[in-house]
């Protein structure tokens, strides 16, 4: 998986904070204050991220109101992933990148390993 891009990623983070789904108009205003960007610009953006499966999208009226497909943490959790395929040897990854953790980070750690079901035979946790 790549990750987002600059403006994907800005884009994405007005969503992800979002109560409910926004118009691109909604998300070019948010930007506004930081990022003055063309309303064509954040459409394209938009559009682009729902056809990579990042967003999902509705009709209302004459524009489309856009909401994120996977959560911030599903996200993160795949670069996670991806990051550690890249290591034949996945201990020593591991163990250096829990021993850089903070300790509210490594109590993080623990509580999602306690909550989390038990790994299958082939390596992926049951749900």
């Amino acid at each position: 998986m790549r990750p987002l891009g600059e403006l994907e990623a800005a884009v994405m983070a007005q969503l992800w904070a979002a109560p409910g789904p926004l118009l691109v108009r909604d998300v070019v205003t948010a930007l506004e204050p930081e990022r003055p960007l063309a309303y064509t610009t954040v459409m394209t953006v938009m559009d682009n991220l729902f056809r990579k499966g990042w967003l999902q999208r509705e009709r209302n009226g004459r524009a489309w109101e856009y909401r994120p497909a996977k959560t911030q943490g599903e996200y993160t959790a795949e670069l996670m992933r991806d990051a550690l395929s890249t290591s034949d040897d996945r201990g020593p990854a591991l163990a250096q990148f829990v021993a850089r953790m903070s300790p509210a980070e490594a109590d993080l750690l623990r509580q999602a390993l306690d909550a989390a079901p038990a790994p299958t035979k082939r390596g992926r946790r049951s749900r």
